[in-house]
This record gives structure tokens, sequence and C-alpha cells, in this order.
């Protein structure tokens, strides 16, 4: 009897090497590489699970006071809410979340970036515009300026399905964009700006050969408006409708449909062409994240974007609140401290926009980021930061304004 006891302890209380990663000599936690069974001893690290640490997840790598920082990557991403033993698992029950000073540093870490040679960059075949935009699609976009007019884009893209598109092989598709909103809002302020620096990024985007827009008329987003403050004007690649001008929304599909047909010749009339590398521009979002994005897809990513830089593209971190408490490991790299301070001002304006409610810059994550193995936002943009790589920060933009910089 006491042989087999011995013998089921041997198996609960397993040796397990490698099976936790240690991610900076500084750090304070480990994160389980596999699911480890309370009792589980970490052989590298001298140390017993005192919980059951499922993978991703994180756990002290010595005793933690209460307070203390509780460091990954040698980054802050909380701090012990109580005295917390070695091999505990660390989640948010017993992380505590809230500001904390950081040093910005600014340019501190900066270094330029060494461009391939023009020779030796990589290239992609893709459709020059006029303007000399280059673009990698080529599709025709119908543009709500309000949510009362999705029905409609819907409806006048929707008509236009492989079948009566197999006349044009060069166009890629007709898509509809549609919102929720463009009414019952403020008529001036961040908020319709915001709008109509969106839709208009969207009428005026290279891999749009054509653009549709449908306003409603009533609307407080009123199209006249919208084209006023982007600045496209009417002629053979923009068209625009106003539903109760036209007659309503049948009328106004009609007239979508016969409008886009009108665009396709002109669209279909493109030949791809061998450009550099540098007119790519990709932006950079978050999925489901875990605890191994910032060890696996985010690092990885990031690798990419520093290739892409260096042959004279364009990288663009677009989560700013995906950004917050680690915000200090990019104003290091800025290109200036202009630059760096234009971070932190957005940073700022997301926390005050965020007070009071119950959104992730103030701590919370989704409960999936959690299941994952993420404590909070500091250790979700620990990872989300990753994905821009190691080159400098050489520009700050609101959202939706019209990136002019490569890096």
């Amino acid at each position: 009897m006491n042989q087999r006891r011995s013998a089921i302890s041997r198996r609960m209380t397993a040796i397990v090497a490698a099976a936790a990663i240690r991610l900076h000599p500084n750090d304070n936690v480990l994160v389980a590489r596999i699911d480890l069974a309370q009792g589980s001893i970490l052989a590298d690290e001298n140390l017993s699970c005192l919980n059951r640490i499922p993978a991703g997840h994180k756990v002290a790598a010595r005793a933690l006071a209460k307070g203390e920082p509780v460091l990954k990557y040698n980054t802050v991403i909380g701090f012990a809410a109580s005295d917390i033993r070695p091999g505990t698992l660390l989640q948010r029950h017993n992380m505590e979340f809230r500001e904390f000073e950081r040093d910005y540093a600014y340019c501190e870490d900066y270094r330029p970036v060494e461009l391939l040679a023009e020779a030796e960059r990589a290239g992609f075949m893709g459709i020059v515009r006029a303007d000399g935009r280059v673009a990698t699609r080529n599709y025709v976009g119908i543009v709500a300026t309000v949510n009362c007019s999705a029905t409609v884009v819907h409806k006048i893209a929707d008509w236009f399905t492989e079948e009566r598109l197999a006349a044009y092989p060069n166009v890629d598709g007709v898509v509809a964009f549609a919102h929720g909103t463009g009414c019952g809002m403020e008529m001036s302020g961040e908020p319709i700006n915001l709008l109509r620096r969106t839709l208009g990024g969207y009428i005026r985007h290279a891999n749009l050969a054509g653009a549709l827009v449908i306003g409603l008329g009533c609307e407080r987003n009123q199209l006249n408006r919208l084209m006023e403050a982007q600045g496209p004007s009417a002629d053979a690649r923009l068209r625009s409708f106003v539903m109760q001008d036209t007659g309503g929304t049948r009328k106004t599909i009609e007239a979508g449909i016969a409008a886009v047909k009108e665009m396709l010749p002109g669209a279909n009339a493109v030949t791809r062409t061998r450009v550099p590398a540098s007119h790519l521009s990709i932006g950079l979002q978050c999925g489901g994240s875990d605890g191994f994005s910032s060890i696996t897809a985010n690092p990885a990513l990031g690798a990419a974007m520093d290739i892409l830089v260096r042959h004279g593209g364009t990288a663009i971190l677009s989560e700013t609140p995906e950004i917050y408490g680690v915000e200090h490991t990019l104003t290091r790299r800025a290109v200036s401290r202009e630059v760096g301070e234009k971070l932190v001002e957005r940073i700022r304006w997301w926390k005050q926009y965020a007070q009071g409610r119950d959104v992730q810059i103030n701590g919370v994550v989704s409960p999936g980021n959690q299941d994952g193995g993420l404590a909070n936002i500091f250790e979700k943009s620990l990872g989300s930061a990753m994905k821009g790589g190691t080159t400098p920060l050489v520009e700050v933009y609101k959202y939706a304004e019209s990136v002019t910089k490569s890096g």
C-alpha cells in the first residue's frame, strides 16, 4: 500500500524541466509552457507549484511582498495584491492594477534604421493610381454617410455578385462600408470629425478604384459637409446620392446599381506593375490575445515589421489603448521628443475619455483574455506593442488621420 501511494505521489509531483519560461533574468514571474498540476516541480527554477498553473498563465518565481511590482519581460504588469509565496498562480485575483510612474526617457534608445539599398529592396505587383499611390487591391466602394443609408449601400454592393462581375476580371469586388452612427450626435467636435476622417479615408483609399457615397438627407453628417471636410469632389471615380432627393430607398438602390455599372469599365482598366515594398503600409491589430501572444505571434510579427521598415515600408500600431502601460518603451525609441510627447498626450486623452466607463483601458481585459492568462491591460499591452517591432517611433496620429511618414 505504501509503495502504491508513493508511486501515485511521484506521478502527482512530477519533476518538470523547462515547463515554464523565464522571459527576462529580472522577472519575478514565469510563464507556464504547458498545464502544470499542483505540486509540479520546476527543476530549472527549483520551484514547486502551489496551485494548478494552466498553460500561458503566470507562476511566482519567488516570494512577492504586498505592493511589489510584478515583472514580465522586466516590465511592470501590475502589483502584488497581498504577500505571495513562490509557486503561486498569479492572475487578476491576486494582482493589483493601478497607475504608476513611468520614465519616458524620450529618444534615449533611438537608433536610425539602416535602410536597404534601393536595388536590394523587395517589390510586389501593385496598381499605380493617377496620384502616384499604389494599390494592392482594386475595389469599388459603396460608402454610407449615416446608419440610415446602411441598407441601401449593402443592397447595391450585394447586387454585384461574382457572376455579374465576371466581365471585369481586374475588379476584386464591390464592397459596402456601413456603420452605426452619423446622426443623433453632435454636429461638431471629435466624434463627428473622427467619423468624417474615417469615411474620407475609405473614399480616398488607394485600394478603391471608385466610390459611391450615399446619404439619407436629414442626418447630422450631411454629405456635402463630409465632402467639404475631407476634400474629395465628384468626378468619374466618385459619385454620390442623397436618398431623399433621389426618391427613397428603392430608387436610390436602382440609381446606385446603374452608377456602379458605369464605373466598372474604368475600374477594370488597370494593369499591375512591379513596385517597391516601400509602398506597403501594414495596420497591426490584435486578435484573441493570451499569455503566449507576447512570446510567439506578436514578436514574430514585430520581426516581420522590422524587415518591412528596412525595405522602406510602414508599420502602424493601430490600437492606442493596447499600448497603455508600456508606452514608455516606445517613447524611448521615438525619433524626437515631440513625437514621444504626442504618444503620451494620446494615452492621456484615452484615459480621460474612458473615465467612468467599463472599458479595458481601466484595467479589466475581456473574459477570453483572462482565461488565456492575461491579468490586465498592462500585460496585454506588453504583448500588443511587440507587433511594432524594434525600429524607431517616427510619428503619432489621431485615429483615421492620413499616414504620411514611413517607418
